[in-house]
């Protein structure tokens, strides 16, 4: 257990702070119920971040403690936007327009790499003396094309072409 709750106070403490806050209080290798009313703090446990419900542009942060059903106190989640209007600049809509292009700039820049890499890996089947099978034609033309593909630039592993 990493953190606990002043009882009086219902202020959040580590481990650490606790001891220091009562150092007339000689702390136990292991924290037990008697500790804790020595210290008068209440252990934190841990509790599940949300998972359901979450937007394209938000996040779960933690946002204090509560007390659940059975009087523990444990983590409280929260789920927030990324962004938010901003007086006289930018609005939400614009900042999320603007993440959006930055990400998918992100993920064009590290398909194309990848894609590059998988040609550079076939270039030997296109010299001069050598003919290519369909198959390998096929594939090369294949990675070409992916920027064009319905999902570019958020490409699914099965929208990559299968090396022959």
């Amino acid at each position: 257990m990493g953190e606990y709750r002043d009882r009086t106070t219902g202020a959040v403490m580590s481990k650490e702070e606790v001891k220091a806050s009562a150092p007339n209080i000689n702390p136990t290798k292991v924290w037990n119920n008697f500790t804790f009313d020595a210290y008068n703090v209440d252990p934190i446990l841990p509790a599940p971040k949300p998972t359901d419900g979450i937007g394209q542009y938000q996040f779960v942060a933690r946002n204090g403690v509560v007390q659940d059903a059975k009087d523990n106190w444990v983590e409280a989640w929260e789920i927030r936007d990324m962004f938010a209007d901003i007086e006289g600049g930018k609005t939400k809509a614009e900042q999320e327009a603007e993440y959006k292009t930055q990400l998918d700039t992100n993920a064009a820049s590290t398909n194309r790499s990848q894609r590059n890499n998988l040609l550079q890996e076939t270039d030997w089947w296109a010299v001069s003396d050598r003919t290519m099978s369909s198959d390998q034609t096929a594939y090369r033309d294949s990675l070409r094309n992916l920027p064009t593909h319905s999902n570019w630039p958020h490409l699914e592993d099965g929208d990559w072409p299968t090396k022959p």
